[in-house]
């Protein structure tokens, strides 16, 4: 019985400590993603190095993550990778901004994603539901939204679709947040820095997309 209470009391902690150094790393890499940002617009970066940079990205998160995720070299590459995506929207700031509103459009979308993510944490936390039975969907929806954002670049150049798209991001973030934190919470992810990449990477989207849609509205104001 005892034995029994040592071995539960172990994996709690364990779970606690890839939670707290999660969002410690998170926290962190955040600070440094919004740096990058800011150094992406003050000096002016155009589309082909955002494109540039969000392609860096996706190399770094699949070829270098995971040789990397297991040792101290892993929280270099998580800071690269949000340096990377962070650079790369510094357009898309700058469009947005050099609108009449456009600051309060950026800070609404912050706004936004991070209420979406704390009330996510906090459901995650205070439920007894695991939410890894998410996985499939999400995988499948995500390779859906790419398909049709293809299809929609190359083909409909459609902004109503567009905006459908954007939508479609946030819900399908928001879901693998969820899958995220609860897989931490319940000891499916073990592995901090590949959490923090993940749920990174999932507040870059969720950000983004917000700031389409309300910017989209905001011009039909």
């Amino acid at each position: 019985m005892s034995t029994f209470s040592t071995t539960a009391i172990s994996s709690i902690k364990v779970k606690n400590k890839v939670l707290s150094d999660t969002m410690r790393l998170l926290s962190y890499t955040l600070v440094f993603g919004g740096l990058a940002s800011w150094f992406s617009v003050a000096s002016g970066a155009g589309f082909g190095a955002a494109i540039m940079s969000s392609i860096a990205a996706i190399v770094v998160i699949w070829f270098v993550l995971p040789k990397t995720q297991n040792s101290n070299k892993g929280i270099l590459t998580a800071f690269a990778v949000a340096g990377l995506l962070g650079y790369s929207i510094g357009p898309m700031l700058t469009h947005y901004l050099a609108m009449p509103n456009g600051a309060d459009l950026v800070i609404q979308a912050l706004t936004g994603t991070g209420v979406a993510f704390f009330a996510i944490s906090f459901y995650a936390q205070n439920t007894t539901k695991d939410f890894s039975f998410l996985n499939g969907m999400i995988f499948f929806a995500m390779i859906g939204i790419i398909v049709l954002s293809l299809l929609n670049f190359f083909f409909l150049e459609s902004s109503a679709f567009s905006l459908l798209i954007s939508f479609a991001v946030v819900m399908i973030m928001g879901a693998f947040m969820l899958s995220q934190m609860s897989a931490i919470i319940n000891g499916g992810e073990t592995n901090y820095i590949s959490a923090t990449v993940g749920l990174y990477l999932a507040l870059h989207n969720m950000f983004t997309s917000l700031l389409h849609l309300l910017g989209a509205f905001s011009s039909d104001d």
